[in-house]
């Protein structure tokens, strides 16, 4: 697809504040249909590009696109359901959709022809004479997307959809993302969910520094990165002491910061998790599990994150 009617071309993007590069020659493309997967750690610069893109930001060098128009005329094509909820919670939910409609620039008339369509799409059109307030955080995020779409969007930005929610309302809000994809629409994705990155998303972006580290398919980016090697994965019962943390760093486990798991990749992981458990425990370190899997988009994050690789 020609970069001048893609739902979103970014290329060389560059933006500071101040003297902090917060985003340097960042480039991506998405076209019809394609969800994309923006990830990353608090920082990274992921508010920061959703703002360059609906204009909230300048930009210090690059071109941004949206649906093939530049400046101002490009918000037109956007819609963003912010990670807040932005609604009003005294009105009902049809209330709420005429509002934004109406705020987006569409006539009362367009607003009446497209609530339909917005709130089926969402899977709110039995809750439309409810008022807002009432309703549980996940109705009120599908509400939130029905009104980022009603003026028929190129390009639908969700910064955390799924953020308080439960695994049943998320599951909902993922067959409602899919289904606005199969439309045609394309949707950016900034999550920390990388269980939803996986699922839904056809390629996926890793923000490092103000740089996307990698991009691509989310299998590929695994396959690349890792071949036909698996993970062992063990927990300890208690924080490994010096002695277990140099035997473990021998071995060659990387630990989760965040959690008492350390994980090893190997080849020939198949064969040698069980006899790795009874070597760990006989050298005194307490586990309280030993597992092993296929490494994921967790893996491979966390491979660019805590080991600063830019390339696979």
């Amino acid at each position: 697809m020609d970069n001048r009617s893609r739902p979103l071309s970014v290329e060389g993007l560059t933006v500071s504040y101040g003297q902090r590069e917060v985003l340097s020659g960042l480039s991506v493309e998405l076209d019809e249909g394609d969800i994309f997967g923006l990830m990353g750690p608090n920082g990274a610069g992921k508010t920061t590009l959703i703002r360059a893109i609906c204009g909230r930001v300048e930009p210090r060098s690059g071109s941004l696109r949206v649906g093939g128009d530049t400046g101002k005329a490009r918000l037109r094509h956007i819609g963003l359901a912010p990670q807040e909820i932005a609604l009003y919670p005294y009105l009902t939910v049809r209330e709420n959709l005429e509002v934004f409609g109406r705020l987006s620039g569409l006539s009362r008339q367009i607003v009446h022809k497209r609530l339909p369509w917005a709130s089926n799409a969402t899977r709110v059109a039995d809750r439309l004479d409810e008022r807002v307030g009432l309703l549980s955080s996940g109705w009120k995020r599908r509400v939130n997307i029905a009104a980022a779409i009603l003026h028929s969007p190129k390009l639908l930005i969700l910064d955390e959809p799924t953020v308080g929610v439960d695994i049943e309302v998320r599951s909902h809000l993922n067959d409602v993302i899919l289904e606005l994809s199969g439309s045609g629409m394309a949707v950016l994705l900034a999550t920390h969910d990388l269980d939803q990155a996986e699922t839904l998303c056809n390629r996926v972006g890793f923000l490092r520094s103000g740089r996307l580290a990698v991009q691509g398919a989310p299998t590929d980016l695994v396959r690349e990165a890792f071949g036909g090697r698996k993970e062992i994965i063990i927990e300890l019962r208690r924080p490994a002491g010096p002695q277990d943390l140099m035997l473990l760093k021998r071995i060659g486990f990387t630990p989760d910061p965040a959690s008492r798991t350390w994980t090893l990749l190997r080849g020939d992981a198949d064969h040698q998790v069980n006899h790795l458990g009874a070597a760990l425990r006989k050298a005194g370190i307490d586990l309280r599990e030993i597992r092993l899997r296929e490494p994921g988009l967790d893996s491979l994050f966390r491979r660019v994150l805590h080991q600063g690789e830019t390339t696979l």
